[in-house]
Order: C-alpha cells, then structure tokens, then sequence
C-alpha cells in the first residue's frame, strides 16, 4: 500500500470511530507515516524548582515515557516537547504559556498548581489552544471549552471517602478532621467529604482543627494543633496534606500517641513522601482514596508502571499517570484531526475519542471536561524493604 492510501485509510478508521483502536494498534502505517508528516510542537507546563518540583518531574516523567513507548510521536507525527517552567505563582505559570504560545505549539499540558490554572484560564481560552492539565483541577474551574483535565476533580477525593467511611465506622466512632488553613483545594475536600459522610452526623462533629499551611513545616508545627484535635480521644484522623508537609504532619502525630487510622486524599502518601517518614512503621496502615494505584492489575497499567520503574528506578504516582494519559489522549485526537490539524481542530477531536484504556483502569471525559473515573482505597503496607500503597478496595465511581 502507498504512503499516500494508508494515511488516506487511517482517515477513513478515524472518521467511523475507530481512531482510538488505530492508536492503540501500533501499526506500519503509523510508523512510516510519523517520518513524513509535519512534526508538532506541545507545550509541557510543569514547576522546574521549589516545593512544586517533585510533582513537575512526574509530569515530565510521565508524558515523556508515552513518547518513549510510541516512537517519540503523537498521531502519527512527530513531536517537538517544548517544556516551560511553571515557577510557583500565577505570575510565573502566565509567563511560561505566553511563551509557549508564541512558539506556536499544537496544544499544552502540564500545570501543577491550581492558582496556576485560574491564572492563565482566560489566555487559555482566548488563544483557543487546548491545555490537557494533568494535575490541578480545582472544583470552580467551570464553563471552559479549551481546558481539559486528565486528572481528577478536588472535592472527589473528599466525596469517596465521605460515603466509605459513612458505612465503615461505628456508631460510636469519631473522626478528627484536621486541614491546613487556606491551603488551596482544602475547601473542596472537606465540603465533599462533609457531604457524603452526613452534614449533621455526630461522628464528624468536633470542630474541624485548622493548621498552619507551609510547605516546609517545623518539627513542632503541628504540635500545638493536634494536641487539641486529639483531645476528644477520636478513633479516626481525616486529613490534607502533601510533600514534606505531609511526611511532618503523619510524623507528629503520631508522635503524640495517635494509634488510630488515618484517612487522607492519596496525596498524603503519594510520591517520595513515605521514604522520608521515620520511623517507617509511622505510615503503616494508612488509607488514602485516590484515582490510581501503581499495583492496579490491567494490561495498560503494567506496562506503564513496569516501563516507568525500568526507566527511572520507582513507582509511578498519579502524577505521573495522568501526564501520561494526557499524551495519550493528545495522541488520539491529533490522529483524529485530519492531515492538517489546528489547535482548533484538535480540540474538536478530545470530544470524540471516548473511552481511555488508562493505567488507571478505562475513563472518558464527562461534560465538564474532567473525567469520570473509579477511585481505589489504598493501604500503606510493607513491601520487602520498603512501603508501598496498596490497593484494597474499589471505592466508587466519581465524575
């Protein structure tokens, strides 16, 4: 077959709904084919320094691997991976798009932080250029029609474990809810897990003991806090926490003689946090709600997270899965955009690729552009010589 009639084939699939399975097949033609269309350039936006790092390097880490795994292609073409560094304001992540933009990029992926995606929500929307974000998604973000979001909804995380610990405790169990003041995103959770567990169940409360928000925290930071949080003797801890905050605040209270279970939103234990608790038997048994474990049996997954740990020597993170679905739905619609795709186009095509075989298990888009996905409980346990999030149960489907 030409060049020119399996490019031309390649279309017609595309056009009776099958491009997704034509992406997923890996064929002749789309090798060959990546070597003489136009490259295209897309715009990774992911901080480069400071607290945010960590999870910018998974963003990196992740659509980088779909590259490597795919011929260094999306639909068929070549890839020019323009990556700009996020900084930690609005100010710096503006910065970083309006260059990107000016390098005339097909579409742009990325952002960490929330403040980051209101910041450049109306440039976004003005250049009319699809941004992919593959972490913040804060739950206002609404009525847009050039942001998708490969991750997940904040409150999400908040809502599954609200309706599984409904159900779990016993009545006569109480929760301590202790959250990071002014943190962003923290009034999404709590308003999502209020809702699900029952505004006026008695279990939930105490009054919800606030703490101070800094990234680095002190040895001590905490101390204070969890002491009256811990007064009323609860049988449960819900909590927010991330980075090295997270690995403080779990060591903390511990210290103060907390046995009980700790519940979180997965960022608690998500990435290097677990390697920098001590003593490590801090973190065992804790539970986290989150849309991926890196232990998730199903073919997609296992060849992710077995190329990810080849490559890089860990375990995956959500982080990390969601950037890399993000090339892969930027791979699909940019197949499904025909010979010459704009950012217009390509935007077009997200609306019809439909179901995502994902590492995570399968999702699609919903109406707000976000996914509608399952979330997993996961337990910190032991794994050899180090600590692992395992999954345990399937929790719900959110979205």
């Amino acid at each position: 077959m030409s060049q020119m009639n399996r490019r031309r084939a390649l279309q017609l699939l595309a056009a009776l709904g099958t491009g997704g399975l034509v992406a997923g097949c890996g064929s002749d033609a789309e090798e060959s084919s990546s070597e003489t269309l136009t490259p295209v350039k897309i715009g990774l936006i992911a901080p480069q320094s400071g607290p945010g790092k960590a999870i910018g390097d998974e963003l990196n880490n992740g659509f980088q691997l779909y590259l490597d795994l795919n011929g260094e292609s999306l639909g068929g073409r070549r890839v020019d991976l323009l990556v700009a560094d996020e900084g930690d304001s609005a100010k710096s992540g503006q910065a970083a798009v309006d260059g990107l933009l000016k390098q005339g990029v097909l579409a742009l992926t990325g952002v960490a932080s929330s403040a980051v995606m209101f910041g450049i929500r109306d440039t976004i929307e003005q250049a009319r250029v699809p941004l992919i974000g593959s972490n913040a998604s804060p739950t206002s973000l609404q009525s847009v029609v050039y942001i998708w979001r490969t991750s997940y909804v904040l409150d999400e995380a908040g809502r599954a474990l609200g309706r599984y610990l409904r159900d779990e405790l016993g009545s006569n169990d109480r929760v301590a809810i202790i959250l990071p003041e002014s943190a962003v995103g923290v009034d999404d959770v709590l308003r999502g897990f209020r809702q699900e567990f029952g505004e006026s169940d008695p279990r939930i409360a105490d009054p919800v003991t606030w703490t101070s928000n800094s990234p680095n925290p002190s040895k001590t930071a905490y101390v204070s806090d969890i002491g009256r949080a811990l007064a009323p003797n609860p049988t449960a801890v819900f909590c927010f926490y991330s980075g090295t905050a997270a690995s403080e605040f779990i060591m903390q209270l511990r210290d103060a003689g907390f046995q009980g279970t700790i519940y979180a939103p997965g960022f608690l234990t998500e990435g290097a946090v677990l390697e920098s608790i001590r003593p490590a038997n801090d973190a065992l048994g804790i539970h986290t709600a989150l849309n991926y474990s890196a232990d998730l049996n199903n073919a997609a997954n296992r060849r992710f997270a077995s190329a990810y740990r080849k490559k890089h020597g860990v375990s995956p993170t959500t982080y990390a899965m969601a950037s890399y679905d993000a090339a892969k739905v930027l791979d699909q619609a940019i197949r499904l955009a025909g010979d010459s795709p704009t950012p217009q186009q390509v935007n077009l095509a997200l609306g019809r690729i439909g179901q995502i075989d994902s590492p995570r298990g399968a999702w699609q888009f919903n109406q707000p552009r976000t996914p509608q996905q399952k979330w997993y409980l996961r337990e910190v346990q032991r794994d050899g010589q180090v600590l692992s999030n395992v999954m345990v149960n399937e929790l719900a489907t959110l979205g």
